[in-house]
């Protein structure tokens, strides 16, 4: 693993579900629904997001991340920024390496330059993309195993220098459905071989691709439309789930996981939950 001078911060993730001790977010303080980008938030546009709810559940998962052992850092928010809550797009680690990521829209790119200042501050070393455009949300790591979502934010150029920079890793592109954003929305990896999956949005010979490596636990349209997928491990397989999608958490319970229900009805409405709200730094095994 990277560790900065002060031994303070450290760069080390290899799969999605190791305790994870250090992650960066930033809170909702100025999240909108401006351009609709997905089916959720063209769905919420009128309503839009309600700020200080959004703000009090945010600040309830912070809690209870803290509560289970994960160190957590925010980045400064900017008020023309409305998107910066979701976190996970600005970057990814994978093994020891932290990789910024290279926004496909325009609105976001000034959100990993106060990722970058971040990194410079605490002298951490990253790496960035500057000629072909990918997004954390379209990457899931599980050890030797790489999943990256070929979508309209993520393309194949960035998937080929990945495996370039990773060669003794088994890199695969999962072509998702045009109008899904990121792979972490129809897709999750959880411990013990299991994952959530979205069947519809990606095509079939990707879904038996997955399902050849892992034990699935298929969602729902609806499902997927309340970001069921989306959850968060934190180790020790305890999982953060919204208490709305009531059977995906059940069956996780039946799975021998620990279901953490959090509310976060306000900030989903913008098409991302838990998962898409955290850049994790540092996992590692218990």
């Amino acid at each position: 693993m990277i560790r900065n001078e002060k031994d303070e911060y450290m760069i080390h993730c290899q799969n999605e579900y190791d305790s994870l001790h250090q992650v960066i977010v930033v809170p909702p303080d100025y999240m909108k629904i401006t351009t609709v980008i997905n089916e959720t938030q063209a769905y919420y546009a009128k309503e839009n997001i309600n700020i200080k709810k959004a703000t009090e559940q945010h600040q309830f998962f912070i809690e209870t991340l803290k509560k289970n052992g994960t160190e957590v850092i925010s980045l400064p928010t900017k008020s023309h920024l409305n998107e910066q809550v979701f976190t996970r797009d600005i970057g990814f680690t994978l093994d020891n390496k932290l990789f910024v990521s290279n926004m496909e829209r325009d609105i976001r790119k000034e959100e990993t330059e106060l990722l970058k200042n971040w990194l410079h501050d605490k002298q951490l070393d990253y790496i960035s993309f500057t000629d072909t455009s990918i997004e954390g949300g379209d990457v899931i790591i599980d050890n030797d195993l790489i999943w990256i979502g070929l979508s309209q934010r993520t393309k194949q150029a960035a998937i080929d220098y990945l495996r370039k920079q990773f060669p003794h890793l088994e890199i695969t592109a999962i072509p998702l459905r045009e109008d899904i954003l990121h792979l972490d929305c129809v897709f999750n990896i959880l411990e013990d071989k299991h994952a959530l999956i979205y069947p519809d949005g990606m095509n079939e010979t990707a879904y038996q691709v997955l399902k050849e490596q892992y034990t699935l636990v298929e969602v729902t349209k609806e499902e997927q439309f309340n970001m069921a997928p989306n959850v968060l491990s934190i180790g020790n397989k305890k999982v953060i789930s919204l208490p709305e999608n009531n059977r995906v958490n059940q069956q996780l319970k039946e799975l021998g996981y620990h279901v953490l229900e959090v509310p976060f009805s306000e900030i989903i409405k913008s098409g991302g939950s838990f998962r898409c709200c955290t850049l994790p730094l540092y996992r590692t095994k218990s």
